[in-house]
């Protein structure tokens, strides 16, 4: 999702970057954090949740910058989960040196093609939410991520399916993007592997309407579980459907779905769905709470999965700045010393993970949670929380 760890998604949406910026003091050096989410088209509330977790971190931090001389200020730019834009993003991220970090993607589509720009000016990205095992396996020196692979959330979500629901005879769909081919083809393989017959793999095209076409199939082979790689944009649109035509098997999805959209596309539908997610539900701890509360009552919306995520991949890029302008003497330092200490976070202790990156930028207290739609509300029921082998 895109690397919802989410996919790419092309959709219609300004061809500027925001226009508004945030955090910025009247006092000190300008030290200039960007941001690269869809804040328009279908991924917009996954991408705006991204952008408003990053902005509050860097609120929270503004004093003890100023302290040091440093004024810092957000950068919002609007990807529109399409790659072509977050790339030409990027080239003008690239091209403002006052820019020392960039938070982002959501999409893994966009953060993959997107990334090879930032390794050019030496810019850091950490994403909160990129989940294509492409992202770090090509090993670039300024790609990192909070959350977990598909490689971890697939295997997972099929053995909740398998073993705990007992499913045997399972359709698993994709939007072809980066993000939901990645995750579907490890859910389908795991599946396999672990007894599961995959009675069919179809693709649908992200902006589809009308899932017809796809929904027949699946009709015709009776499976007693359907899984989805996808938007929630499509997948919302896919349960609905699917309940229209009387295909009743439990319906999952991946961490793209981890949305308050699947509910408003879904409606009433969406009950009994699933979704495997790269993001925890905080609200289950004290600490977690309070951050929730404090993100609703300064944007006057309830925080998304992401948002937290964006908030602890915020507050881990600043603490690499920080380093580096006391290793460069309480001066500016250059990109290159914030990006290897960025790589080199060691037991970050976040809102909602801790954060260790390994050699490649994959943090290694990433886990993988299992949620329940019950009601026709979201978040989910949190059914099972994974960690790593």
């Amino acid at each position: 999702m895109v690397m919802a760890g989410c996919s790419s998604n092309s959709s219609s949406g300004t061809n500027a970057a925001s226009s508004g910026s945030s955090g910025g003091d009247s006092k000190g050096t300008v030290i200039k954090i960007a941001t690269q989410s869809p804040l328009s088209g279908g991924s917009s509330i996954q991408g705006e949740a991204i952008k408003l977790g990053a902005q509050l971190s860097l609120e929270d931090h503004k004093e003890e910058f100023s302290k040091l001389g440093f004024s810092l200020e957000l950068v919002p730019y609007d990807d529109q989960g399409d790659p072509k834009k977050g790339v030409a993003n990027a080239e003008q991220i690239g091209a403002d040196q006052a820019v020392l970090g960039v938070i982002g993607h959501l999409n893994s589509g966009v953060s993959i093609p997107s990334s090879v720009v930032y390794e050019k000016y030496n810019i850091p990205m950490i994403s909160p939410a990129s989940t294509a095992t492409d992202f770090t396996d090509r090993k670039l020196k300024v790609a990192n991520r909070v959350v977990a692979r598909d490689d971890f959330q697939g295997p997972a979500a099929a053995e909740y399916a398998v073993k705990t629901l007992s499913a045997k005879n399972i359709f698993v769909i994709q939007d072809k993007t980066a993000y939901g081919q990645g995750l579907a083809e490890a859910f389908r393989d795991s599946a396999k592997e672990l007894g599961a017959t995959i009675s069919g793999y179809e693709g649908i095209t992200v902006g589809e309407k009308d899932f017809n076409g796809v929904l027949n199939i699946v009709q015709s082979k009776n499976p007693d579980f359907v899984f989805f790689g996808g938007l929630y944009a499509e997948g919302g649109l896919l349960v609905k459907q699917a309940r229209d035509k009387g295909i009743t098997a439990p319906f999952m999805g991946g961490d793209a779905l981890d949305s308050s959209g699947m509910v408003e596309v879904a409606g009433d539908d969406v009950v009994g769905s699933l979704y495997s997610s790269v993001a925890g539900d905080i609200t289950k701890s004290d600490v977690g709470k309070q951050w929730a509360d404090k993100y609703e009552q300064k944007f006057n919306k309830k925080q998304e999965g992401y948002s937290v995520y964006a908030y602890d991949s915020m507050s881990v890029m600043l603490e690499a700045i920080k380093k580096s302008i006391e290793d460069n003497g309480g001066k500016l330092p250059a990109r290159d010393k914030v990006r290897d200490a960025v790589r080199a976070t060691k037991d970050f202790e976040g809102v909602a993970t801790k954060v260790s990156f390994d050699d490649i930028g994959d943090n290694s207290y990433a886990k993988v949670f299992i949620y329940k739609f019950e009601t026709a509300a979201y978040p989910g029921k949190l059914e099972s929380e994974i960690s790593k082998k």
